[in-house]
C-alpha cells in the first residue's frame, strides 16, 4: 500500500512537470493568454515567468524518474522540487489563480507522500 503512495507521488510529479513546461511555453510564446496583475509584489515580465515555470517543469519531471527508481536523491530532489513548485505557483496566483492553487494542493500532496512513504519504494 504505501508503496503505491510513492508511485502516486512520483506520477504526480511527471504531470507537475509536464504542465510546469506547458505552462511556462505557453508563457514564453503567447503571454497574453495570462491575466495581468496590475499592482502585485511579486510582478515579473511573464516571459521570465514562463522560463522559471518552464525550467521547474524541466527539474520536476526527472526528479519524478530518481522517485521511481527509489533512490535517496530522488526523493531529496522530489521533496525540494515540490517545495519550489508550492512557492513558485503561490507567487503566480494572480495570473492563472486555479490552476496554480491546484498545483498547490498536489505539491502538498507529493511532498506527503515521499516524506512519508518515500523510502518504502526502495524496500519494495
Amino acid at each position: 500500500m504505501a508503496i503505491g503512495f510513492t508511485f502516486f507521488a512520483a506520477v504526480m510529479m511527471w504531470w507537475m512537470g509536464f504542465f510546469h513546461a506547458i505552462e511556462g511555453l505557453v508563457a514564453i510564446f503567447n503571454d497574453n493568454v495570462f491575466v495581468r496583475a496590475p499592482n502585485y509584489i511579486f510582478r515579473f515580465d511573464l516571459t521570465t515567468w514562463g522560463w522559471i515555470h518552464l525550467i521547474l517543469g524541466i527539474v520536476v519531471f526527472f526528479a519524478a524518474f530518481g522517485v521511481m527508481t527509489g533512490a535517496l536523491w530522488g526523493r531529496i530532489v522530489g521533496i525540494a522540487m515540490a517545495v519550489v513548485s508550492a512557492l513558485a505557483n503561490f507567487a503566480f496566483v494572480p495570473y492563472y489563480p486555479v490552476w496554480s492553487l491546484m498545483l498547490i494542493a498536489v505539491n502538498i500532496i507529493v511532498i506527503w507522500a515521499l516524506t512519508v512513504h518515500g523510502r518504502d519504494i526502495a524496500e519494495g
